[in-house]
């Protein structure tokens, strides 16, 4: 028994470490996921900004041809205005060609206007490039180290894994089993260090009879208070 008690000691060092390492993976797995969730952001950034110069370049050349077509009509109107025979009918032409030029004029302000948005977002979107660009090559760069820590700390669970089988394969399953009962209710402590009548994962006071039967280590002892497997540990002398 007393055996099983120090394979049971063992297990639980050797998943405590695991639960240690697994968390620390779980972290650095998070850190890569950050990192692509900035480099994605970026991206769409990007993609907003061109979207956004392909929509005023579109709007620009909607008026370039409206503004042609205008321009065309008052052409067309100032010829005709040659032929006209009464007063009337060159005061109502020449209210066209007015209202047609103002109409015109204001086209003009704004392809003007688009001209100028249009100038400010491809500058914005070249250095936006640029940002991406390098932002791609560092987070390339991080994402193969943070892959680097994060196999690596495999390798560490994958050992602790052997070990841990090979000392549950001289187990008896329902020992096992017990044992993982107890460590997914307590936290992770499926064992409990008794000393000095005490049980030290619950800090709770032991009956001197059952701290008594744990010198014997001729069965398995269960605090009363926590249900977690003792093993007794003296104070060491000074």
């Amino acid at each position: 028994m007393k055996k099983r008690l120090e394979m049971l000691e063992q297990l639980q060092e050797i998943d405590n470490q695991i639960d240690v390492l697994k968390n620390a993976q779980n972290g650095l797995q998070g850190e890569l996921q950050g990192m692509e969730e900035v480099l994605v952001a970026a991206r769409e950034g990007q993609v907003g900004l061109e979207a956004r110069v392909a929509q005023l370049e579109h709007e620009k050349a909607d008026l370039e041809v409206s503004l042609a077509a205008e321009q065309e009509n008052i052409h067309r109107s100032e010829t005709n205005m040659k032929e006209v025979k009464t007063n009337k009918e060159f005061q109502a032409v020449g209210r066209e060609i007015a209202a047609a030029r103002k109409l015109a004029t204001e086209m003009e302000e704004q392809i003007l206007q688009k001209l100028g948005q249009l100038e400010e977002l491809k500058a914005e979107l070249a250095a936006k490039a640029d940002d991406l660009a390098e932002l791609e090559q560092n987070t390339a760069k991080r994402r193969d180290d943070k892959q680097s820590e994060i196999n690596a700390v495999q390798q560490d669970i994958d050992t602790d894994a052997e070990r841990r089988a090979a000392i549950t394969s001289q187990l008896p399953a329902n020992l096992l089993k017990r044992y993982d009962s107890l460590r997914e209710q307590r936290r992770g402590q499926a064992v409990a260090i008794a000393r000095d009548g005490y049980c030290l994962g619950c800090n709770m006071n032991l009956p001197p009879q059952l701290y008594n039967s744990l010198y014997r280590c001729d069965e398995l002892i269960s605090c009363p208070h926590c249900q977690r497997v003792l093993i007794l540990k003296q104070q060491p002398a000074a």
